[in-house]
């Protein structure tokens, strides 16, 4: 479905990714999983179009991405979950899901029948945010404007989520209630990559997963197989 090709990206002078290769096949939960500055929110960007890659090719479905803007990127079925949720806070709940859902259509305009459709969906899965939704985005908790940020990307009825660090700051049973839901996502078909720092709840919900070390994949494996590397457990498991 995805298909990254020896792909260097730069933030100015400095690489932050530095030739990787990677694939996501329909239907797989895939995370990336490493120490800040490692790589990770750069490889999610370089794809959905907001940083482009100095040299590799990206294809999506078998088209190349390398250099379409993200509106169209998202246009083809990707949505990014960004890092610390970039939600718009003085946007109500249902605001902030509307705007989401501009990129559905093809014009810009909001497809109202569509958006219906979406909404009840999205709903349905997040059941607190419709009890918030004339609430102010930014007056929600912080596991509540996760899975705000999480509703606002589905809203485009994507193929593919790429979800940025979504347990960061939140307690112990907002991250397993955000992973439960992420399975129930992909559940639903839609297929995702995950950057996440907490590496035992990543590769545990994965069924592959990636090490990424100063912009480079140093291993790579199933879930299970990284769960029980010695390195892996040394590095990112604590144990």
């Amino acid at each position: 479905m995805l298909k990254l090709k020896n792909i260097h990206t730069f933030y100015g002078p400095i690489e932050a990714v530095k030739g990787i290769d990677l694939e996501v096949k329909r239907g797989e939960i895939i995370c990336l999983i490493g120490s800040n500055g490692a790589g990770k929110s750069t490889t999610l960007m370089t794809i959905s179009g907001i940083l482009r890659p100095a040299a590799g090719d990206i294809s999506f479905e078998g088209r190349t991405i390398n250099d379409l803007p993200p509106h169209m990127i998202v246009g083809m079925g990707i949505s990014q979950v960004p890092e610390g949720r970039r939600i718009f806070p003085r946007l109500t709940v249902m605001e902030n899901l509307e705007m989401g859902a501009y990129s559905a259509g093809n014009s810009g305009v909001l497809n109202k029948t569509r958006t219906k459709d979406h909404l009840e969906r999205v709903l349905s899965l997040f059941p607190v945010l419709k009890e918030r939704q004339k609430q102010q985005g930014g007056t929600l908790s912080g596991g509540e404007q996760q899975m705000l940020a999480i509703a606002r990307a589905l809203m485009s009825n994507p193929k593919m989520l790429l979800l940025d660090e979504p347990s960061l700051g939140l307690a112990p049973i907002l991250v397993s209630k955000i992973f439960k839901i992420i399975r129930e996502i992909n559940n639903e078909g839609v297929t995702i990559l995950l950057v996440e720092q907490n590496a035992h709840a990543a590769l545990s919900l994965s069924s592959r997963g990636h090490v990424l070390e100063s912009g480079r994949i140093t291993l790579q494996g199933t879930g299970e197989e990284l769960l029980n590397n010695e390195r892996v457990k040394k590095a990112y498991l604590g144990e």
